[in-house]
């Protein structure tokens, strides 16, 4: 049986990640409250981002949108962005 983590963008216990997405505490925050399936969504939306944007990964500024994006989409913000023509999946 595999770990279980309450997911906060699904309020229900989903399937834990298998590793922490980055070092430090914000990445064990993210493993102990975010679902496999979440984390793997927020990938597919973020590289969605990021060619529709063109954003620059390594630009401070581009880092931030892709932080605040993150938050925006792993607790459900009705102001989570887009890429143009795309409508957000519910």
């Amino acid at each position: 049986m595999s770990k279980q983590v309450f997911c906060r963008k699904y309020q229900t216990d989903m399937e834990a990640m298998d590793f922490a997405p980055f070092p430090g505490a914000k990445g064990q925050e993210l493993l102990e409250t975010v679902s496999k399936q979440a984390w793997q969504e927020w990938l597919k939306h973020q590289t969605t981002l990021i060619n529709e944007k063109r954003l620059n990964v390594f630009e401070p500024e581009a880092k931030k949108f892709l932080e605040e994006q993150r938050e925006k989409f792993l607790n459900n913000d009705a102001s989570l962005e887009v890429a143009e023509g795309l409508k957000p999946q519910n």
